[in-house]
Parts: C-alpha cells; sequence; structure tokens
C-alpha cells in the first residue's frame, strides 16, 4: 500500500462572488400577466375586477424593464382589457338597476 504524503499547507478558502443588486424586474412581468389571466374570470365582478386590473396595469408597466417584456407586454393587454370589461358591466349594472332592473317575461312568448 501506498499512502500520499499530508499537504502541509491549508485548503484554500473560496469566497462567493460579491453579489450585485440586479434590476431585472421579471417578477413584476410574470404577477402582471398572471393578475391579467386571473382578471379575465373576476371582471364580472367589479369589486374583484377594478383593482386586479388596475394592479396588473402598474406592475406591467414596471416589469417593461426586465428581460421578460413580451410577459410584461402580455399582462398589461389582458390586464387592458379586463379593465375595460369591468368598467363596462359595472356602467351595465348601474343602468340596469337605474331602470328597474332586467325582466326576462318582456321578451318570452305569452299563451
Amino acid at each position: 500500500m501506498s499512502y500520499e504524503p499530508v499537504p502541509s499547507e491549508p485548503a484554500p478558502v473560496y469566497q462567493p462572488a460579491p453579489s450585485t443588486p440586479t434590476s431585472d424586474k421579471s417578477g413584476l412581468a410574470i404577477a402582471s400577466l398572471v393578475l391579467g389571466i386571473i382578471n379575465l374570470c373576476s371582471w364580472l365582478l367589479p369589486i374583484c375586477g377594478g383593482p386586479l386590473a388596475i394592479v396588473g396595469l402598474v406592475l406591467g408597466f414596471l416589469g417593461l424593464n426586465s428581460s421578460k417584456k413580451g410577459m410584461a407586454i402580455a399582462g398589461l393587454v389582458l390586464s387592458g382589457l379586463g379593465l375595460l370589461l369591468t368598467i363596462i358591466n359595472a356602467i351595465a349594472g348601474a343602468w340596469l338597476a337605474a331602470n328597474g332592473g332586467f325582466d326576462i317575461n318582456q321578451f318570452l312568448p305569452t299563451n
């Protein structure tokens, strides 16, 4: 059996690279896209659709400076569409409430 000599010097200590603050805001772009998708399901309830759309738009604008610019643009488009649908739904609901609601019986044939 042959043994190798033990080195007399201690093993070198490796330091991690200094972390630099990154300005990549890809998380904001992804959050904007997710909120835009959720907003397309929640525009029927203006109390939910409005705030989600506004937050999605803000995050989309902030995420435009990231490496995931396409996701930020998609989030902006989906959130904008959700906000438009929410506003239309809120106006229609207010109009129906002011005019006595919707009566389905006026469209059904009478016997």
